[in-house]
């Protein structure tokens, strides 16, 4: 059976780490549902030469942040997992009082209601206590809060490789190994 997958990507900085998860998974054979904030939408052409028509092309289907009612938004609709990448300050703070105003914020809430995988790449620095506060409350909901910080005992070239490395232990996550992780060895 192919595996379901929703990728959100919200305004923080780090629009590559969604991008390269949708190439990733879409490599994979996964199916891919993408739901962007309009803030998302705005912070791409800060970070991208890539329109959102070049981001939506890289999913199977593409959801509008403004439709709660999309399949998405239902616990009804099974899922194997969901990424915030990047995932913003303000979304990180709607998932983690409940206040499901958007797509986005609904689909981590059925996520987490259902008892599914859900993983957010928090992109925000320094932090402040009502972060910190937040990331304690989604972890203790069961998300995982996966902060992008690259790792270089894999000695990457580029920050292309520290992309591959974090998008793959991103998807360590969901038991999927998609071979660009340097392992550690002792």
């Amino acid at each position: 059976m192919t595996k379901r997958f929703i990728v959100a990507i919200t305004g923080a900085s780090g629009h590559v780490y969604g991008i390269r998860l949708l190439e990733v998974l879409r490599a994979l054979g996964c199916e891919t549902h993408l739901v962007m904030s309009r803030s998302a939408v705005v912070a791409l052409a800060h970070e991208t030469d890539l329109k959102q028509a070049d981001i939506h092309a890289l999913a199977d289907h593409v959801h509008s942040n403004d439709d709660v009612a999309a399949s998405i938004s239902s616990g009804s609709f099974r899922v194997d997992g969901m990424f915030i990448a990047p995932c913003s300050a303000k979304t990180l703070g709607e998932i983690a009082s409940g206040a499901c105003g958007t797509l986005v914020s609904r689909a981590a809430d059925v996520s987490l209601k259902e008892r599914r995988r859900l993983v957010l790449l928090f992109r925000e620095t320094p932090l402040h206590l009502g972060h910190c506060r937040n990331m304690v409350s989604v972890t203790e909901m069961g998300a995982i809060v996966m902060p992008p910080v690259p790792a270089f005992y894999p000695r990457p070239d580029t920050v292309e490789e520290m992309v591959d490395h974090t998008v793959g232990r991103v998807l360590d996550l969901v038991d999927i190994d998609a071979g660009i992780v340097k392992r550690w060895k002792s």
